[in-house]
């Protein structure tokens, strides 16, 4: 069945592979983008699908009530996926509030645009169209409430920190150390609420750390790259062993599929790869992948409140949604080096903003 769906920033890293691989797989589905190009939103990374018949991009900020209240009006969608958010935490502790502005108060006016746009619905009931009556642009197919989907896609850095075992489930409690993971449990707490307050149908997923084609060269694996490339040091924060558990873009945006078409509203799902790897064994790996000589590795003092492990316990979507990650870190990483070997005309001029 084809599926109308409005993603939130949908030209940053996350979001943009995720629609060229939903329309890659239903090229059916309508796919409208609303970003509104900060820093790290990039029109070039969805240039192969601007002339798609299915695809629409409409520059404008989450947080603008009624723009996005007439989006969903028009475009009748079935489902928001929201990926928009400030992501950085270096820069969340240099300058916290466009965290809290884009991440909480912008999540609110989603949400808010949302339940209304249901409450439309269901007082217009039926519509009539060319061959007679027939369910209103966005209803129920079973006949029900509206259907309106509400996607928050979130991250593991709002359980906290781990120690040197463990893993993080469902239902870990909220432990969030910089402002940036702070805002987005905030946005996290807050589709909770609309859930169980207004019933408003959502879905959290929290993912672990992404990695993959057209991720902005700030993060840690482009931006070692990029840096090894340049032969320039790599600084790595403390002593290089806080752990991470690292996912390839694709199989995070499978999960997501999987999610839109069967999750279960009100529910809360951890995506991870199982690749549960030290910044200073990425960076050797980086390295060795280059030809690159150990030697450009510099330590440098560890950022403030800097978690020391995450990792995730993914048995729910896997049991419920069936999903399974389909790349190893090893084949993902080299494909990922591979595609910034080749791509440099699309991050170099990033370098010089």
């Amino acid at each position: 069945m084809a599926r109308r769906i409005l993603v939130t920033g949908g030209a940053g890293f996350i979001g943009s592979n995720f629609i060229r691989y939903v329309l890659d797989r239903h090229p059916d589905w309508r796919v409208v983008n609303l970003d509104l190009l900060t820093y790290a939103g990039n029109p070039a990374n969805l240039r192969d699908v601007e002339g798609h018949p299915g695809y629409r991009f409409v520059h404008g900020d989450i947080g603008d009530m009624g723009l996005v209240r007439a989006l969903l009006a028009e475009e009748a969608p079935d489902a928001v996926v929201h990926f928009a958010a400030e992501s950085h935490v270096d820069r969340s502790i240099a300058g916290p509030e466009v965290f809290v502005r884009t991440n909480v108060l912008g999540t609110q006016v989603l949400l808010e645009a949302v339940r209304q746009e249901i409450a439309r619905r269901e007082a217009a009931g039926p519509a009539v169209g060319p061959a007679g009556p027939r369910a209103a642009r966005g209803a129920a197919p079973d006949g029900g409430r509206p259907g309106l989907l509400f996607v928050q896609v979130s991250t593991d850095e709002v359980y906290g920190s781990l120690g040197p075992t463990g893993l993080f489930t469902e239902e870990t409690p909220l432990a969030p150390n910089s402002p940036y993971s702070a805002s987005k449990a905030g946005a996290d707490l807050l589709v909770r609420a609309y859930h169980h307050t207004y019933g408003l149908p959502a879905i959290i997923t929290r993912c672990s750390n992404n990695y993959g084609p057209y991720q902005y060269p700030e993060k840690l694996i482009p931006f070692f790259i990029t840096r090894a490339l340049a032969d320039e040091y790599l600084p790595v924060y403390g002593d290089g062993l806080n752990v991470r558990d690292w996912l390839y873009v694709e199989d995070h945006c499978a999960a997501l599929e999987l999610v839109l078409l069967h999750g279960r509203p009100g529910e809360v799902y951890n995506i991870g790869g199982g690749n549960e790897r030290t910044n200073l064994e990425i960076t050797r790996r980086i390295l060795a992948e280059l030809g690159k000589p150990e030697s450009l590795i510099r330590f440098v003092p560890d950022r403030p409140g800097h978690d020391r492990r995450y990792a995730m316990d993914t048995t729910k979507i896997r049991r419920e949604l069936g999903w399974e990650p389909r790349h190893g870190f090893e084949e993902g990483l080299r494909r990922t080096i591979e595609w910034y070997l080749t791509h440099r005309e699309w991050w170099e001029p990033l370098l010089k903003r």
